[in-house]
């Protein structure tokens, strides 16, 4: 169905498409004037015009007085609009007529096939009047603002579920308590359950804030040179009394290399996330090890960060989805040990924000080893020579 632009959304389209519409309109005014002083006939596209059009990054088009192609974009023709010469979808072949017709722009909200089973491509298509019957077309894929809309969704979602566990708990035990309250050991037993469901709802609001804090900043707009290992032995003194709660040996193999370049807090925030998970999913007497080298590969250096343990193990399985919101291998472990479910989808965050990456090798009832990588820092060949 076709739909007008209302002033709202002329008044966006006014920063996107009204600045290129009012360009194309001057530029072929200018031509006309040209053409009507010299006398000769009016050219149907001026150079300008075609170049501007060309040179656009999205799928544009200019359509003739007969729906006949003009010019386009280099994208036009695989974006699934045209055929040929011609437009090939009916729905925006129609609206170009209606915006040529009523002298108004219009914008159209459609799918189209790309073909070999991939999914369809959402576009949303505008189009504009210059007159004497060209009208522009422009389209913007709509595809990641819709997977961010997906994303966001789900992540509200999941929220609301697990938000709910924890305060459905505290509900249920604030009664067990105004039930309880000539009972003295009976009060003490649900208020020491009440004061551990706090606490993992506490936890679980703080990862939310972290992870909305992580997100809404880029990490290497004001990234400094960080000893990783510095970091590493940081996070370790805070997991050691964890580590001992649980009888978990703790291991740090240390190298001079491992340089990197970012936000400290990030860093340190994916690294505590990974060795806390290693403690939480390890039995009484494992060992957790954390090693960093120095990777010289085709694609530049890095600094490996290995944090293994040989626990239980993550099944080939679930292992593709341990990087997602909310998901854990085993509910009742996570839940005992107050995990969140949020803290690998920080690590994959902040690995991602910094150009690196993040990779699992597990066996059940072997162990887990989760590499973060991230790119060394590259020498200051200026100051090594001024300091020289």
């Amino acid at each position: 169905m076709i739909q007008h632009v209302s002033p709202l959304v002329t008044g966006v389209l006014g920063a996107v498409l009204g600045a290129l519409i009012a360009v194309l309109v001057m530029t072929l005014s200018k031509a006309r004037a040209r053409a009507a002083t010299s006398g000769d006939p009016e050219p149907v596209l001026p150079p300008e015009l075609l170049i501007t059009v060309e040179h656009l990054r999205n799928p544009a088009a200019v359509l003739g007085a007969h729906d006949q192609l003009l010019a386009e974009s280099l994208s036009a023709a695989s974006s699934g609009l045209l055929r040929g010469r011609r437009i090939a979808q009916p729905d925006v072949l129609e609206l170009v007529r209606e915006a040529r017709r009523d002298n108004e722009p219009g914008v159209l909200n459609i799918e189209v096939a790309t073909g070999l089973g991939l999914p369809n491509r959402p576009l949303a298509v505008r189009v504009a009047p210059l007159g004497e019957g060209l009208v522009l077309l422009v389209a913007d894929d709509r595809s990641e603002a819709l997977r961010v809309d997906e994303t966001r969704r789900d992540f509200v979602a999941n929220i609301t579920h697990e938000l709910k566990t924890p305060i459905g708990a505290i509900s249920l035990l604030a009664e067990a308590i105004a039930d309880s309250t000539d009972d003295a050991d009976a009060v003490k037993h649900f208020a020491g359950r009440m004061s551990t469901e706090t606490a993992r709802l506490n936890e679980l609001i703080a990862q939310i804030i972290a992870l909305s804090r992580l997100q809404s900043t880029d990490p290497l707009l004001a990234a400094v040179p960080i000893e990783v290992d510095d970091v590493i032995d940081d996070v370790l003194d805070q997991a050691r009394a964890l580590a001992d709660n649980r009888g978990i040996a703790l291991t740090h193999q240390r190298s001079s290399e491992g340089v990197v370049r970012g936000d400290r807090n990030h860093i340190e925030a994916a690294l505590r996330n990974l060795i806390q998970n290693a403690i939480a999913y390890s039995d009484a007497g494992a060992r957790v090890a954390v090693t960093t080298r120095l990777v010289h590969d085709g694609t530049g250096d890095w600094v490996e960060i290995g944090v293994s343990d040989n626990g239980i193990g993550i099944s080939e399985a679930d292992q593709p989805r341990v990087f997602e919101r909310f998901f854990r291998v085993d509910y009742g472990r996570s839940r005992a040990s107050g995990g969140t479910g949020l803290g690998l989808s920080i690590v994959k965050h902040v690995a991602s924000a910094h150009g690196g990456t993040v990779t699992l090798w597990s066996r059940l009832g072997q162990g887990s080893t989760f590499t973060l990588r991230l790119p060394a820092r590259q020498p200051d060949h200026h100051a090594e020579g001024t300091a020289a």
